[in-house]
């Protein structure tokens, strides 16, 4: 369109970071993958995608592998690149990712609006109790399912989003359409960086801030092109392989099967001479579950493992790695290791 024609050929804007919400209400309202070189867009399907394969979802991994490659099958056209995929778990509207782990439904009815505005499907889940408890063991696997969920965004190839307040367990009490709320419900609660007695909310922004220094450590987790598989990085290693839990490649027929909720995903990388190989290791089922890592690396870094955030960078001393249910595990070769 003429709109975006004047955008490209300005002086200043073309300059500038373009960054669209790809969707409006009506006949031909929803662009996604649309917009022109040059533009970032919102992925909705990267946010429905990564909430409902960790709520458990069947038939998900399909759908999560396309996400964590950047979406290619969405942007990769007229020499647009991964970036140009904006992801995130929560934005402005909708739940706050605390709110995605802790509503099954809305709760708007402080809006007015007798609760009918506001998105009804949000891929949610509230674990046991609908909205805030007491309960220790709902509260531990939602802040569990939470951290897997913010540490899908950052190791996804595009452009990771957060949301303000996210890094802090902020709640908007199930409102998902708080745009008439300038009260408790839409701030920002700074007490838990203050002094405040919540460990998870203090804890939480190390977690991010670590997440944040992996994906500028790892050039695998960051591409700057789509990743197809077809390119051999180091003997026996290409730059996207998928594997299940016995460390086999997933086959076609594999893919197919809607029961299954682990996997894992082998990325490799060669920058200015320099080879980054990291595993990412999925599971999102109920059950911890033993993964034997792929041949032929034989030594692997422990980066981070969501459901132990305490658990600092090791060495793994073992072929096999034990993965806790709704959780992920992101793994990577030593420097020495590769060449």
């Amino acid at each position: 369109s003429g709109f975006f024609d004047a955008i490209r050929q300005d002086p200043v804007l073309s300059r500038v970071k373009l960054i669209s919400e790809p969707w409006d209400l009506g006949p031909g309202g929803y662009q996604l993958g649309n917009h022109p070189p040059g533009f970032a867009e919102w992925n909705d399907k990267f946010r429905d995608g990564i909430r409902s394969f960790w709520r458990g979802g069947e038939g998900m991994r399909p759908e999560l592998a396309r996400r964590l490659m950047g979406s290619s099958e969405i942007f990769e056209h007229n020499r647009r690149k991964p970036w140009a995929s904006v992801n995130f778990a929560a934005s402005h509207d909708g739940f706050t990712l605390r709110d995605i782990v802790s509503y099954t439904e809305r709760d708007n009815f402080a809006n007015g609006e007798d609760n009918q505005d506001g998105h009804g499907d949000n891929h949610s889940a509230n674990w046991g109790a609908e909205g805030e408890t007491d309960d220790q063991r709902i509260i531990e696997l939602r802040q569990r399912v939470g951290r897997a969920l913010i540490a899908t965004v950052f190791i996804s190839h595009g452009t990771p989003m957060l949301l303000a307040g996210d890094e802090m367990w902020r709640t908007q009490r199930g409102n998902n359409n708080a745009y008439c709320q300038d009260n408790e419900i839409s701030w920002i609660d700074w007490n838990p960086l203050l002094g405040g007695e919540d460990g998870f909310a203090k804890s939480l922004p190390l977690f991010v801030a670590r997440l944040i220094r992996l994906r500028k450590e790892h050039a695998s987790l960051s591409s700057l092109r789509y990743l197809h598989g077809n390119e051999e990085i180091l003997p026996g290693i290409y730059d996207a392989e998928w594997f299940d839990e016995h460390g086999q490649i997933l086959m076609p027929e594999a893919w197919a099967d809607a029961k299954a909720k682990v996997f894992s995903l082998r990325r490799a990388s060669r920058t200015d001479g320099r080879t980054d190989v990291t595993l990412t290791i999925f599971n999102a089922s109920d059950r911890d579950c033993i993964f034997v890592l792929p041949e032929p690396v034989t030594t692997w870094l422990v980066d981070l493992d969501s459901a132990r955030p305490s658990v600092q960078r090791h060495l793994l001393k073992a072929n096999t790695l034990d993965v806790l249910a709704r959780s992920l595990v992101l793994l990577s070769v030593p420097p020495d290791g590769v060449s």
